[in-house]
């Protein structure tokens, strides 16, 4: 299986999304990016080190000297201790501006590594080995890097674009069920916000996906990376229509911060989807069908739809949800649904509004 994805700006290819049944290519790719002879940083986390890391440097060593940095796994460690760290293992491995960082591993491998290589020497070359569904089809694309800062999530980053990403499709068999599916919360967004096509398409292979069926998955892969592929080069440094692939996360990251990160990403993604989809019911944009369709089809993959016995406080929803780096001039920018598959940003979401829709999802009807 080879399948490639370019992501260009201005008509120029910027990088390539790889997508191979192993690691085995790694090393041929890398030398495309004309690295041989550089040294590389492989940067993994305690959990994916064991699995990977390995045969990854194995694969890269033919492309010049490999050295890796391994740290403790969890979302607790994505913040700028960590990434003091790193700048001090390669400040004393001599590391300089023609080296490269590669990021193995989920979100928060490929987010702290890519800050890292954007700030180490005023900004490195990186490569994206995302291991996780969800950094599959999300983190590892666009160039978003960043860090949580006091546990306001992602709120210190900068953008800057790996030179590849290397996608084995692969490592989706070692995933636990519970951060395989999570990788699902950001797939069914990117039909929700630009493909209802997609959205059904979704729901009509459910059980080939839960089964994680080799060819379905890649069919998968491939839409999701090209949604976000073709939303990431309209707007690469979101000033517009990037703010839709926020869909979601304007709630989803006020319960991920009270739950003290305890829920993954892609689980917080699937409520914070569910609500808007809720908002966009009760402002008559989407009807109370296809709004308890959405809720279905999270609850199909077995994602959360409710926040009932989660002890959150309503007002401290509220309240996460203004420290959140989505707010435009003191508003929060909404983002929601005219129908299935077409999102807009909003600015005039009310606190009322918000109260409402998490009361909905802890209790009222939609919280059932």
């Amino acid at each position: 299986m080879d399948d490639r994805i370019s992501v260009c700006k201005d008509g120029k290819r910027i990088y390539d999304i790889v997508l191979k049944s192993s690691f085995d290519q790694l090393g041929e790719e890398v030398s495309r990016l004309e690295a041989v002879g550089q040294r590389f940083c492989v940067v993994t986390d305690s959990h994916v080190a064991p699995l990977y890391l390995d045969e990854v440097m194995e694969c890269l060593s033919s492309c010049g000297k490999v050295d890796s940095f391994v740290f403790p796994a969890g979302e607790a460690q994505k913040n700028l201790n960590t990434v003091r760290e790193l700048y001090r293992f390669l400040i004393q491995k001599r590391y300089d501006r023609n080296d490269l960082l590669v990021a193995l591993g989920g979100g928060v491998v490929g987010d702290l590594c890519g800050f890292g290589a954007a700030t180490f020497l005023r900004g490195i070359r990186f490569i994206q080995v995302p291991t996780t569904l969800l950094s599959q089809v999300d983190s590892s694309i666009g160039g978003k890097t960043g860090v949580d800062f006091d546990s306001y999530k992602n709120m210190v980053g900068a953008f800057h674009m790996p030179s590849l990403v290397y996608t084995n499709t692969g490592t989706l068999l070692t995933l636990s069920e519970e951060q395989y599916v999570s990788g699902m919360g950001e797939i069914i967004k990117h039909g929700l916000i630009k493909s209802q096509e997609y959205y059904q398409w979704i729901q009509e292979h459910a059980e080939a996906i839960l089964k994680r069926d080799s060819e379905t998955c890649r069919e998968m892969i491939l839409e999701s990376d090209r949604i976000k592929r073709d939303v990431v080069e309209k707007d690469p440094t979101e000033k517009g229509e990037r703010a839709l692939l926020n869909f979601g996360h304007t709630l989803g990251h006020a319960v991920e911060k009270l739950m003290d990160f305890q829920m993954l990403h892609g689980q917080c993604v699937a409520l914070g989807c569910v609500g808007a989809a809720c908002l966009s019911a009760k402002r008559n944009l989407i009807s109370e069908k296809d709004a308890w369709n959405i809720r279905k089809t999270f609850l199909t993959f077995g994602l959360p739809v409710s926040l009932k016995n989660s002890g959150l406080d309503e007002r401290a929803v509220l309240e996460a949800t203004k420290n959140d780096k989505k707010m435009d001039s003191g508003m929060i920018r909404f983002i929601l649904l005219r129908k299935i598959g077409e999102a807009f940003v909003d600015r005039t979401v009310t606190d009322e509004e918000i109260l409402n829709t998490v009361r909905q999802l802890s209790g009222g009807i939609y919280g059932e």
